[in-house]
C-alpha cells in the first residue's frame, strides 16, 4: 500500500536480569544482591546497568519510528523504585514515562511491570493477578499484569508475564507453566466477554517456546494466521522461532522463551485502527557476548556470582502496529 500513509507505533518486552537495588528489603530474598552479599552488588555496578538497561530500551524501534517505544513490559523487577531509577536516566528521562507495577508474592521477589510514556498512552486500571496451584497451597510465582487503557486514543489491554521457570527440570516443571497459560487464557476470555473486539498483547518470559502445551494449550496461541480458529491468539513469536531465533541461549540451544500474543482484532480490524505489522528481537552487537564460549550470546549482568558487566540474559523483543492516516 505505498499510497497509504501509516501511523508506526513500538511495543516491547525485556527481562532486564535482576534490576535489583543496593538496599536491604526485609520482605525480599534480596541478600544476594547486597553490597556484603554473594554477588558483591553495589551502587557503582547498579548505575551501570541501568545505564546499559536504558541505552536498549532508547533504542527499541528506532529504526522505523523516531519516537521509539511507547510501552515496555519488564520482567525481574524488585521493587518501584528501581524502575523509577530506570526511567529517571539520562537516555530516558526525557521520553516522559510512568510506571505500572505491583509487588508479587514472588520468593525471589521480582516482579513484572510496565512503564509507558505518557503522551502516547492513557492509562486507564490495572491490577495484578496471582496464580494459584490447587496442589501447593504454598505455591509462590510472580503475579501477571493487566494494564488497560488508550494508546494515541484507541482502548487496548496489554499483559505482562514472567510464567515459572525450568529449575527441577522442563518436564518436571511444565504443569505450572500450563497453568500460566491457563490463568492468561482466562484473563484474556474474561476481557472478551465484555468486548468481543478487543485488542490484547499479552507478553512475557514464558520460560517455555511457542511450541509448547503451555503456550499452544494453555493460552491457545498458535503461529499460523491463516489456521487461528475461533477464540485462538496469534503468536508473533513463532515464525522467529521457526526461523531458529532466540531470545536466550543455553549449552549451544537457543530459546525464545519472550514473546508476544495478540487477539486476531490486531490483524484485521474492519474500523482502520491499529493492526499489527511485525515482531523482532532486538540483538545489536553490543548486547552479545563478543568472544569467548558463550560468543553470539546475551551479553549478562553476571555468570552465577560472577558479574560479567553486561546488560541482560535475554534479548529484548519489540513489535510494530500501525495504523493507516486517514487524512494526512
Amino acid at each position: 500500500d505505498k499510497d497509504k500513509a501509516y501511523h508506526l507505533v513500538c511495543v516491547g518486552f525485556y527481562n532486564i536480569e535482576n534490576l535489583f537495588d543496593t538496599i536491604d528489603d526485609p520482605l525480599t530474598n534480596d541478600e544476594e544482591y547486597l553490597p556484603s552479599g554473594a554477588k558483591k552488588w553495589n551502587t557503582a555496578k547498579y548505575n551501570d546497568k541501568l545505564n546499559k538497561l536504558s541505552k536498549v530500551i532508547a533504542q527499541l524501534g528506532t529504526e522505523k519510528t523516531p519516537d521509539g517505544i511507547s510501552l515496555i513490559g519488564l520482567a525481574e523487577v524488585e521493587n518501584h523504585g528501581v524502575l523509577k531509577d530506570l526511567i529517571s536516566t539520562d537516555a530516558l528521562q526525557k521520553r516522559n514515562m510512568d510506571i505500572v507495577h505491583y509487588d508479587g508474592p514472588d520468593r525471589r521477589g521480582v516482579d513484572v511491570a510496565l512503564l509507558y510514556r505518557k503522551d502516547h498512552f492513557k492509562l486507564i486500571s490495572s491490577r495484578s493477578i496471582t496464580l494459584e496451584n490447587p496442589d501447593n497451597p504454598n505455591f509462590k510465582t510472580r503475579d501477571q499484569l493487566l494494564v488497560t487503557g488508550e494508546l494515541f486514543g484507541e482502548r487496548m489491554h496489554f499483559m505482562v508475564a514472567h510464567w515459572p521457570s525450568r529449575r527441577g527440570g522442563e518436564k518436571r516443571s511444565a504443569p505450572l507453566r500450563l497453568l500460566a497459560g491457563q490463568l492468561g487464557r482466562a484473563v484474556i476470555d474474561s476481557i472478551r466477554n465484555e468486548e468481543p473486539n478487543a485488542k490484547i498483547i499479552y507478553m512475557g518470559d514464558l520460560n517455555d517456546d511457542p511450541v509448547n502445551k503451555s503456550v499452544t494449550i494453555g493460552l491457545r496461541a498458535k503461529g499460523n494466521i491463516e489456521k487461528l480458529q475461533e477464540g485462538d491468539l496469534y503468536n508473533a513469536s513463532w515464525k522467529l522461532f521457526k526461523e531458529g531465533i532466540g531470545t536466550l541461549a543455553w549449552n549451544d540451544v537457543w530459546n525464545l522463551f519472550d514473546q508476544m500474543i495478540i487477539t486476531p482484532s490486531l490483524i484485521n480490524d474492519p474500523e482502520n485502527g491499529f493492526i499489527y505489522h511485525k515482531k523482532t528481537v532486538f540483538s545489536k552487537p553490543f548486547v552479545k557476548q563478543q568472544e569467548g564460549n558463550f560468543k553470539g550470546y546475551p551479553f549478562r549482568s553476571f555468570i552465577g556470582d560472577r558479574y560479567d558487566g553486561g546488560y541482560s540474559d535475554h534479548f529484548a523483543v519489540y513489535m510494530f502496529l500501525k495504523r493507516e492516516i486517514t487524512n494526512p
